[in-house]
């Protein structure tokens, strides 16, 4: 027997529609990229979304085909998202912070159509779009006085374009399974691989988002994604804050601390979300010049570990909650958030930051489990660590053209590559990449942990920790470290600060000092590349 409910497909266009009738006058304020703030609607959003699935299919455009974007978190993006969503293509989220090699691979992987771009990214554009076949026209994001001379064929800028139609027109009508949006992995080894959501994952992953325990989102709020668009659909902020009337304020291309301390102040942000270098840069802002955060309550950390200095400096010297939160492209990519369960919200000072530390539990809809090499489940003890594994509504069943099979099993479980163990609670901790896990003398050494310890170091501005070879160990960890400007802490002043503070066995051998360290286009330690560098590296007395 079937229930007797209304067939409702979970479609993404839904959102802004919900925004716009409910939420209509909620505001959307931009940093533009031509430099003044802009401000609009969630209702005014709706309209000119409308214009852009109308105009997409006046040229052409039909479901399935593949719109691509590079450009900033602004209006016109967002408007550029639900449009294309509208008209049943798929949106695909372009990294700017790639090398054009591996855009131009990715772009013509995708058999991108359309691409809307930034003016920031025109320049670039312009080098690649010949080595991309499939390319028809460019949507430059601007309007017609601020128009750039491009080498661009069939180049027109944005509000001309819409502005040749206008907004009657019906969102296309599909399966709710239907392809949505497309983001390709950072390719740390071999060509990324994509992933292809559909709206009702899109829409089923925002829901899970927004609840109390997770990111606590409502219309109460004004949330600005410092997090761009094009990191795995910016955690979902483009579908959650619409979804209950959240505010949003969009930085633009102003992601150094100041421009960012500009806008949460001048728009009394209550949110914000952002990869742990920004909020550094924040952070660096606000000790020079004395300044305050008197609106912001909280922050999302997410793209990498946090490092315990930066939580304790929001919460002890600002007053703002920090919440540490773990995914992953292949899930949407919220997969499990720090906030505190009652088990726990007692605690202070270290053993609270201890908790923070860890990536935290998922939603509903996230199942987790790690195992041994075995593929034996371990025990949720916080002790017994293993290969984390996911399966839900809103992960991957496997990457475009069927990349990548390995990962995924037969019961739908997708290994993750982390090391983790799970705690009574469910509160998840990663103790490292399987890649990057150091084994000394058969035992595991968590290069996490070592980071995080020694950037907690006052001279220390970034730290990495890689497994070199021991002739009796195996393994022994390499710190490696930036120093903040103006510092010059020695070897023995970085060992000694750690010294205590983890396992003997643990200490790293040696510590090497270097002016920066790689990253990958999402601003994640590129270890693969250190170990390159350091590969004929001995350590003392082997």
């Amino acid at each position: 027997m079937l229930g007797l409910m209304q067939d409702w497909p979970l479609l993404c266009h839904k959102v802004i529609d919900h925004a716009a009738q409910n939420h209509g006058g909620r505001e959307i304020v931009s940093r533009s990229i031509e430099g003044p703030i802009h401000r609009t609607d969630y209702k005014t959003v709706r309209g000119r979304s409308m214009q852009v699935s109308k105009r997409l299919e006046m040229d052409g455009i039909v479901i399935g085909d593949r719109v691509a974007t590079m450009a900033w978190n602004t209006w016109r993006h967002l408007e550029s998202w639900y449009g294309i969503l509208g008209v049943g293509a798929v949106y695909h989220t372009l990294n700017p912070r790639l090398f054009a090699e591996q855009i131009i691979w990715i772009m013509n992987d995708a058999e991108d159509r359309f691409l809307f771009v930034d003016l920031t990214f025109v320049p670039l554009i312009e080098t690649i779009a010949d080595k991309v076949p499939s390319l028809e026209k460019v949507i430059i994001l601007t309007d017609e006085a601020h128009m750039p001379e491009t080498t661009l064929p069939n180049a027109v800028p944005y509000e001309a374009w819409i502005g040749e139609v206008d907004q009657d027109f019906a969102w296309k009508e599909f399966d709710e399974k239907t392809a949505a949006g497309m983001c390709y992995t950072s390719g740390t080894t071999g060509n990324p691989k994509g992933v292809l959501y559909s709206h009702r994952s899109n829409v089923i992953h925002a829901m899970a988002c927004v609840q109390p325990d997770m990111l606590n989102l409502s219309s109460k709020d004004r949330m600005m994604p410092v997090v761009p668009l094009f990191h795995a659909n910016g955690w979902s902020t483009g579908f959650s804050c619409p979804m209950v009337g959240c505010g949003m304020v969009m930085p633009g291309a102003g992601m150094d601390g100041e421009s960012i301390y500009d806008l949460l102040r001048q728009e009394r942000v209550t949110m914000s979300a952002a990869v742990p270098t920004v909020w550094l840069m924040l952070l660096q802002h606000l000790e020079k010049t004395g300044e305050k955060l008197p609106d912001l309550n909280r922050v999302v950390i997410g793209g990498s570990a946090c490092p315990r200095s930066i939580t304790q400096s929001f919460q002890d010297t600002y007053g703002v909650d920090v919440i540490h939160a773990w995914g992953m492209t292949e899930m949407s990519p919220l997969g499990t958030i720090c906030t505190l369960k009652p088990e726990y919200e007692d605690l202070s000072g270290d053993a609270k930051l201890d908790l923070q530390a860890k990536q935290g539990h998922p939603p509903f809809t996230i199942e987790m489990k790690v195992t041994d090499d075995d593929n034996k489940e371990q025990p949720w003890d916080g002790k017994s660590f293993g290969r984390l594994k996911v399966r839900g509504p809103a992960i991957s069943a496997s990457y475009y053209k069927g990349r990548g099979a390995e990962q995924f099993d037969e019961d739908n479980w997708f290994d993750t590559g982390d090391v983790a163990h799970i705690d009574p609670y469910g509160y998840m901790e990663i103790t490292d990449r399987a890649k990057d896990v150091i084994k000394s003398g058969g035992e595991w050494i968590s290069t996490i942990e070592l980071e995080n310890l020694a950037v907690g170091h006052q001279d220390v501005a970034e730290a990495a920790v890689i497994g070199i070879h021991h002739p009796k160990w195996d393994e022994r960890p390499l710190l490696v470290i930036v120093k903040k400007e103006g510092c010059d802490p020695s070897k023995e002043e970085i060992l000694g600060f750690m010294a205590g503070k983890i396992a003997k066995w643990w200490m790293p051998d040696d510590v090497v000092f270097v002016d920066e360290i790689p990253h990958t286009a999402t601003g994640k330690i590129q270890k693969m590349d250190l170990r390159e560098t350091f590969k004929d590296y001995r350590f003392p007395g082997t």
